[in-house]
């Protein structure tokens, strides 16, 4: 892969005084100089022009990595573009995000790639990885030029027809096999399409009252056995986008038992909500995969925790007012995500004891950065260490407003929710993206 790593080129220093590293211990000051971690103790002291962060005995973590984000551009710059969708994931504590390929035209070839890779350069605010389609405009039925992709500027690591399934098992199984060629991940939306056709809520006693057309767990689970045993016979890798059911959780655990290489990924919208939530009919909640029922969450929370899924990714999906503000079966799927995921992780595992800090940078930090074998990513603080770093005050709490939010849209499920924790500082290698709820750069 030819990329070179990163969008911010090191230089400086910044001390951020009274740490607490995972949230572990009394805290604790750290210096970063020229990118790097160079001192962790008590009572550090500075060259003249250090830019200073007091954390104020908050939480020091791993900067996070979304494997799964949408930023829309090229082609819907309306509703997010790469310098927006950057500016939320900085003031969410992200330090990388991987952009899909859903874009206009399609992210299918080295040209678009390279493209968004050096647009996100140039924004400087996160690392931008796009994520290649594929088969060619994400039809299902050719597969596209991954090798060019991934020998481009942007060294496509990640490729996937997100929002649409590769339901060609012939076609999928050829995909790994190139993949492995390749060294690259294939990201699986699971969805066998013939289920779901005309289907817009989790099939079950909430849409039978409603009367919204099904959506069952099978067209998931299907694709998710079927991908791992073609992973299993192609020695490849293969990683589920969103996983959603209970179904899917023990599929995982079977696969990963029978030493298959699969790995998946949880969004906070359904580790959170529940279909219980389509009762007002408000197109705001509607997102692809469905948000399922109780007994779906509570098993993808101890999921989590076990590491049986293994990440969090937001699949942030910012849309236009009008592609929501209509009737429920003609809206658009996808929430915001990246400004919200921290609290609601804190709120669904770290306040009931299922994660510790420490937890939280393994699911939203270490475990995606090796995953897609990013190499200054998830990293330990440590000296000698890159300084892609979250500060997080875990004691303020904040209010949703999707207006207010630094996305182009507002489609949040979570308006007016109180939210758990805030992110007081990012900083990409040494410099600081974001503080105070303001992007920096």
């Amino acid at each position: 892969m030819s990329a070179t790593t990163g969008s911010v080129p090191p230089t400086g220093s910044v001390l951020i005084r009274a740490v607490r590293p995972y949230g572990e211990g009394d805290p604790i000051d750290v210096l970063v100089v020229d990118g790097v971690i160079t001192e962790i103790g008590s009572a550090v002291t500075a060259s003249e022009g250090t830019e200073v962060i007091d954390g104020k005995g908050g939480v020091l973590l791993p900067g996070f990595v979304d494997l799964h984000t949408h930023l829309r551009e090229p082609g819907r710059e309306d509703t997010e573009t790469i310098r927006s969708g950057s500016a939320a994931a900085a003031l969410g504590g992200y330090t990388a995000v991987f952009a899909m390929a859903n874009t206009s035209p399609v992210a299918d070839n080295s040209t678009v790639t390279d493209n968004v890779w050096r647009s996100g350069r140039e924004v400087g605010l996160v690392d931008v990885y796009p994520v290649g389609a594929v088969t060619v405009g994400l039809a299902g039925k050719q597969l596209a030029e991954m090798g060019m992709m991934a020998a481009g500027a942007a060294g496509v690591r990640m490729f996937s027809d997100d929002g649409k399934c590769v339901d060609d098992p012939l076609l999928m199984r050829r995909a790994l096999e190139y993949a492995t060629g390749l060294g690259v991940l294939i990201a699986q939306h699971a969805e066998e399409p013939r289920l779901t056709i005309g289907a817009v809520a989790n099939e079950g006693p909430t849409a039978s009252r409603l009367g919204l057309a099904g959506w069952p767990r099978a067209a998931e689970e299907s694709i998710v056995i079927r991908d791992a045993l073609l992973a299993r016979d192609a020695g490849a890798r293969i990683h589920i986008c969103h996983a959603s059911t209970e179904g899917t959780v023990e599929l995982l655990r079977w696969a990963k038992d029978q030493g298959i290489a699969i790995t998946a990924e949880v969004t906070p919208h359904h580790l959170l909500l529940d279909d219980s939530r389509l009762e007002t009919y408000d197109p705001v909640n509607k997102v692809n995969p469905p948000l399922r029922e109780v007994r779906d969450k509570e098993a993808l929370r101890q999921a989590l925790a076990e590491g049986i899924v293994d990440c969090v990714a937001t699949d942030h999906a910012p849309h236009a007012a009008q592609e929501k503000c209509c009737e429920f079966a003609q809206a658009k799927p996808g929430m915001l995500g990246l400004q919200t995921a921290l609290p609601i992780i804190v709120e669904t595992l770290v306040k009931p004891g299922l994660l510790d800090w420490r937890g939280v940078a393994r699911v939203m930090s270490e475990r995606p950065a090796q995953i897609v074998e990013l190499t200054d990513q998830g990293r330990p603080i440590e000296v000698g260490e890159p300084a892609n770093l979250a500060v997080v005050d875990p004691d303020t709490s904040w209010v949703v407003h999707g207006p207010d939010l630094a996305s182009l849209s507002a489609n949040t499920p979570f308006e007016t929710m109180t939210m758990p924790a805030t992110v007081t500082a990012t900083v990409l290698r040494g410099v600081v993206t974001a503080r105070d709820g303001q992007v920096t750069r």
